[in-house]
């Protein structure tokens, strides 16, 4: 064999043992990419969940916070409301055209702004149709002239905040 032959079988050999170890770490860089890529996906899952639980946290929390509130704004107003009963008993008892009479139906008045800011709105009662649910029936009574089941008398005005009942309407019910 020649020194040629034998050179070109060397250059051979070696260029088959580079592409073969090229192809090793071709092969080893694939499975360690491999392993980075399921790792990854583990993490980027973990991170997803994380997320979601925080953003339902967020959700929940804020829903609590809102429920608290309206709970101590209707607490609030239930022990405030005997104080406006009192104001309105005052407003009628005073004589028409006095100063004293004046100042409680403007106190009064500014009473019940406030309350309409809040989102307190009294109950609708005399001429309607009894409602348990926002109506407590104290006495009934007898009445042709009436529908069944019609509230004819409010002895005391209910208050709603927002869609819940503070105090129910004292009434009067039409049988």
């Amino acid at each position: 064999m020649s020194k040629e032959n034998k050179t070109a079988i060397n250059n051979e050999e070696e260029s088959i043992k580079e592409e073969n170890t090229a192809a090793e770490e071709t092969a080893e860089a694939t499975e360690e990419t491999d392993e980075f890529k399921q790792k990854y996906d583990e993490l980027y899952d973990k991170y997803l969940r994380m997320l979601a639980e925080y953003d339902n946290f967020k959700k929940r929390t804020q829903k609590e916070k809102d429920e608290l509130y309206a709970f101590a704004v209707a607490d609030t107003l239930e022990k405030l409301l005997p104080v406006l009963d009192n104001l309105e008993r005052a407003a009628d008892a005073a004589a028409e055209k006095s100063p004293l009479a004046d100042g409680v139906k403007m106190v009064l008045k500014q009473f019940g702004e406030t309350l309409e800011k809040m989102d307190v709105m009294p109950i609708e009662a005399v001429g309607k149709e009894f409602d348990p649910n926002i109506h407590n029936a104290v006495m009934h009574v007898e009445d042709e002239e009436t529908g069944t089941n019609t509230v004819v008398e409010e002895f005391q005005k209910g208050y709603k905040y927002k869609e819940k009942v503070i105090r129910h309407s004292m009434v009067k019910v039409a049988n």
